[in-house]
This record gives C-alpha cells, sequence and structure tokens, in this order.
C-alpha cells in the first residue's frame, strides 16, 4: 500500500511507509522513552529493541569493540608486528589502492613510525599491475624486507605470497576467502571460510584496528608502551564509511569517535585535503563518503597510485599540502573521464534493459578507474546489482556493486572457480572481475542467474522509502540533532526520510544553475524551508516553481542550515506529489 497514497510522483516513484510492524514498535517505543514521533520511526526501522535505545543513541566503543582473539589468527599476526619493533625489522606495507587500502596502510605506517620503525610503503598501479599482491612486486620486496604486510588484499593471493622468498608475509584483509589460504604466516580476515562470519561487516581498517589493539595488550603484557590507538580513528572512520561497509554494531562507534577525532584537526593529510576541499564545517558521514573518499581514491584511480596512501601517513603539513593539491587536480579529471563512461554505460545498460537481475556495461577503452564508480551510479538509479567493463584486448577489467541482501562477492567469485572469469573477487556489497573479451556474454548471464537467486531484481526501482509524517512545524534543529544520535547513516542505515503532508508553497524560485529553493506552512503557523539540486533538471522544478496556489506533499531529509551563526532545519527536497490528486 503506498504512503499517503502516492502511487506516482512526480518523479514517476511509488512511496512506501513503514510496514505494520515497524509503525507497533514505533508506537510502543514512544510510549516507552518519550521520545519524539519521527525518532522512534526511525530506531524502530533500525530494529533497536526499546531497551537498548539509549544505548543505540549513544554508542561506546569500550560496549562494543569485539575482542580481537576471537578472530583466528590475530594473537600470531600481532605478536609479528611486535616482533618488528623489538627487533627493528625490515617491514613493507602492500596496500590496495582505495580508501580503504590507503587508511589501513596509513594506520600501520602511523603506528611503526610512532615507535622508530620506518615502514616500506607499496601500492599497485591499477592499470599495470592490477589489483592485489602480484609476484614480481612481492619478490622484490622479500629481497629487501623480512616483513610484508598486505592489507586489504592478500586473501586470495597464493602465488604472489609464495613467490616472497625470504621474507614472512602477514595478511591483514576482509574480502571473501577461497576453500584455501595462502602460505602466509597469518591471515586475519573475518571472512574467512572458517570464520564465524559475525564480524563479516567490518572493513580492512577496521581489522587493522583490532590487530593494533591486540598489540596494544600483549605490549601491556610484557610491561611495553604503545601508541595512542584513539588518535587513529579518523582513518577508521574513513575507510568505513568510504568502503561502503554496513554501518551497524562497532562500525557506528568508529564512525562516530573517528569524526569527533577528525574534528580536532590533528592528522596533516586529513587537514590539507579537508581544506582543498573548502570542508569548513565539522566532519559528517556525507564528508567522507562524498568529499573526502572521492579524493584520496582518485590518485589510485587515474593517477600515482600510492598517493591517497601517502598523504594519509604524512606527517608533514607542507607535503600533505602538495599532494591534496595534486589530489584535487586529479578528482577534476576523474569527474571529466567518469561522465564520458557513465553516458555510454547507461545508454548501453538501458538498451539491453534496467529490470534484469544484473545491470551491467562494456566498453571500449573505458578507463579502469572510473568502472567501479559508474556501477554504482547504475546501482543507484536502478536498485539492481550493477557490474561495468573496461575492454582492451583479450581482456575486459570490470567492478560491480551490489544492493542491500544480494551477495555479490561471492558470485564473482563462484564465477572465478568455474573458469567464466579470469579473475575475481570481493565482499557482499563490492567486488572486481577480469574476463576474456570472448567470455563476456556467457559470464555476465550466469552472473545475472546466481544473483537472481538471491532476489536480485525483485525490489522495485521506483520506491521510495519513508519513515513518517512530519508537520512543517515540528522540524526544528533540535529534532536534526536527536535524528542524528541515531546515526551515522549510510550502508545498511538508510538516513531518515520523512513526508511533509498537504504542504502549501509559500515561495519557490531558482537558485543557482537549476536548484529549487521552497518554503511552505501547513496553514496553522508552521513552515519550513527546502532546497533542491538539479530540481529543473527534472519536474520537480517546473511543477513546483508554477505550483498556482497548489497544495503538495513532499519528501526529503532534514539537514541543518547554518546561516550567519544561525542554525534552523532545511528539508533536501527529493520528491513530491500534488495533493489534491491523491487524496
Amino acid at each position: 500500500m503506498s504512503f499517503l497514497g502516492v502511487n506516482s510522483s512526480l518523479t514517476g516513484r511509488r512511496w512506501v511507509g513503514p510496514g505494520a510492524e515497524v509503525a507497533r514498535r514505533a508506537q510502543a517505543m514512544e510510549q516507552q522513552t518519550g521520545l519524539a514521533p519521527s525518532l522512534c520511526a526511525v530506531l524502530a526501522r533500525l530494529e533497536v529493541p526499546a531497551e537498548e535505545v539509549q544505548a543505540y543513541l549513544d554508542p561506546k566503543l569500550r560496549d562494543l569493540l569485539p575482542d580481537p582473539r576471537t578472530v583466528l589468527d590475530m594473537e600470531r599476526a600481532a605478536a609479528r608486528l611486535l616482533q618488528v619493533v623489538a627487533q627493528r625489522e625490515r617491514v613493507a606495507v602492500f596496500a590496495d589502492y582505495d580508501v580503504d587500502g590507503g587508511a589501513s596502510a596509513a594506520l600501520l605506517i602511523d603506528w611503526f613510525r610512532q615507535q622508530g620503525i620506518r615502514a616500506t610503503l607499496y601500492v599497485p598501479d591499477r592499470i599495470d599491475e592490477g589489483y592485489g599482491p602480484n609476484p614480481t612486486a612481492m619478490a622484490d620486496l622479500a629481497a629487501r624486507h623480512d616483513l610484508i604486510v598486505c592489507v586489504d588484499c592478500g586473501t586470495l593471493s597464493h602465488e604472489a605470497i609464495a613467490a616472497a622468498k625470504g621474507a614472512e608475509v602477514v595478511v591483514l584483509d576482509h574480502h571473501l576467502g577461497g576453500e584455501t589460504l595462502p602460505d602466509a604466516l597469518a591471515v586475519v580476515n573475518p571472512n574467512r571460510q572458517d570464520e564465524t562470519g559475525d564480524l563479516a561487516h567490518l572493513c580492512a581498517a577496521a581489522v587493522v584496528f583490532l590487530v593494533l589493539v591486540e598489540c596494544g595488550r600483549q605490549a601491556r603484557e610484557a610491561g611495553r608502551p604503545s601508541p595512542d590507538l584513539m588518535a587513529m580513528l579518523d582513518l577508521v572512520a574513513l575507510a568505513t564509511v568510504a568502503d561502503v561497509v554496513p554501518l551497524k554494531g562497532v562500525n557506528r562507534a568508529f564512525v562516530r569517535q573517528g569524526l569527533k577525532v577528525m574534528a580536532q584537526r590533528q592528522r596533516a593529510g586529513l587537514v590539507a585535503l579537508a581544506d582543498v576541499a573548502r570542508l569548513d564545517a565539522a566532519p559528517t558521514p556525507y564528508h567522507l563518503g562524498f568529499v573526502l573518499g572521492p579524493r584520496v581514491n582518485a590518485g589510485g584511480r587515474i593517477g600515482q597510485a600510492d598517493l591517497g596512501a601517502r598523504l594519509l601517513s604524512s606527517d608533514n603539513a607542507a607535503e600533505a599540502q602538495a599532494m591534496a593539491e595534486r589530489l584535487e587536480q586529479l578528482n577534476t579529471e576523474r569527474r571529466e573521464i567518469e561522465a564520458a563512461v557513465r553516458a555510454a554505460a547507461l545508454a548501453q545498460a538501458e538498451e539491453r534493459g534496467l529490470d534484469a537481475p544484473l545491470v551491467w556495461a562494456a566498453g571500449e577503452g573505458w578507463h579502469p578507474g572510473v568502472v567501479g564508480i559508474v556501477a554504482s551510479r547504475l546501482k543507484e538509479l536502478t536498485n539492481r546489482p550493477s557490474v561495468v567493463i573496461g575492454l582492451e584486448g583479450d581482456e575486459g577489467k570490470g567492478s560491480g556493486r551490489s544492493v542491500s541482501g544480494v551477495d555479490l562477492g561471492a558470485s564473482v567469485q563462484r564465477l572465478a572457480a568455474a573458469g567464466l572469469l579470469l579473475k575475481g573477487g570481493g565482499h557482499r556489497m563490492a567486488a572486481g572481475l577480469t574476463v576474456a573479451r570472448d567470455g563476456l556474454e556467457p559470464a555476465m548471464a550466469r552472473l545475472s542467474e546466481l544473483l537472481a537467486r538471491q532476489g536480485a531484481g525483485d525490489g522495485g526501482a521506483a520506491d521510495l522509502r519513508l519513515d513518517a509524517v512530519l508537520m512543517p512545524g515540528a522540524a526544528t534543529a533540535e529534532l536534526i540533532d536527536e535524528l542524528e544520535r541515531a546515526g551515522p547513516f549510510g550502508q545498511g542505515a538508510r538516513a531518515p526520510r520523512f513526508a511533509i503532508p498537504d504542504a502549501r508553497i509559500s515561495f519557490a524560485r531558482e537558485v543557482g544553475t537549476g536548484h529549487l529553493k521552497i518554503g511552505c506552512d501547513d496553514g496553522l503557523g508552521g513552515r519550513l524551508d527546502g532546497i533542491c539540486f538539479g530540481a529543473f533538471d527534472g519536474p520537480l522544478g517546473q511543477a513546483l516553481s508554477q505550483h498556482g496556489g497548489k497544495r503538495f506533499h513532499l519528501a526529503g531529509r532534514l539537514e541543518i542550515n547554518e546561516w550567519n551563526g544561525r542554525r534552523s532545519a532545511q528539508l533536501r527536497l527529493e520528491d513530491a506529489a500534488p495533493a489534491s490528486d491523491n487524496d
């Protein structure tokens, strides 16, 4: 049943509200806790029990941090890192080229540096070397180091790790493991086949952080000092949001505490990055995912592969500033390349059909550094798992993104094991793959079959999910502050979205280039301003700016608007529907 009777909004979407069970839990929670109805609606949707509400709204890392020793190989890995410090050994960090890999590497480099050890950083080139350890690089590192630590990669790298003759290898990862593990000293990965899966939602940086917690425990038991790990949570927060892992359990505490650390502006790389991005407010999860994260990624996508990791691990302000400026330039170039690939991929996917279990596209010479972003855009547009592949020579290299409840990484790994892919792996929400050009069609057909068995394609791309009805007068800065306590919001924890019913448009005008600023009221004294970016690129701008006195149901997310020292509530408008047509 549609919410507020909206079966087809101005953007063509059906509005879907909370089910009967969620609504019942929200009402009971309101009676038990006295919290605002809109906050209870969000908490009920997130399945927070009423008796746990206060603890949920104020997550403590000490309460949520798992015992590191529940993870296999943990104690052995931590002891080996401590041995490097004690015996002043030579150590190399081999990292993936994305934000999670960069943050993981920076955590280790910072930790070693505070104890007088200068670690070597190695990040493979995306185009020349591809993802993960390769035999040539590992053999070269092994000739010059006593220990190689692979972060955010390595779990499937049997051949490469075997090539590291003369050095020991420790893997700290979170990607899906195979039936066998490489011959490493330790493989710390909550997504190993022989793990319980209880910590499968951690990103690689969180795994590294747990290893450092165990290092701290072993150091204390030996009467030795260790670095302050709480000051490193800014890196864990950045990676957790940017790698799109579920924001549940300890991940919520990582992000909440990490944002507080980041606001103190103590890490040279993140300070420089925030400055070039003109981030002049305290960082939020949005800034981590859409402002800072893409800039860290830009080096690995189209420029120098290790630039992001070097920036995050830098302790030199001038050096960090120069790297941040270079990443800003690369990110601008990346956006231009992405726009061209996105247009071509969308046209191809539309021709193939956007209602299949898998949406995919492949094109000649598409830059491998942007196919993952374009896959993410297709996923958001269609609410289906998406894969985008760049073809060159006899092969295609691609990246995929999934939707909630559909494990893309496992399906890709299954295709690789069956020989339909040359290489493939990942985790639930993202995967990478290499496919022979002449095997592209059968591989995508089989992947579509596997994803369909998990329910891919069942969800309606046109559904807009809402938490509750909210009157304009109830939308206050104080309410937004309360709602933020239920966050952070992101993967697995959608941000609250509300419907403003039967609103009168008091003013509507275009601002900037194609954006819409509106004011609305309920006729009872309550009013609320709103902003809709890109409104005139679609139907919302025209319909609301020429409202002619008609009333509308409005839908969107609440945010704080700060102007001249004043904080007020604002609606980030996403959709609207004529109220009279849907009563």
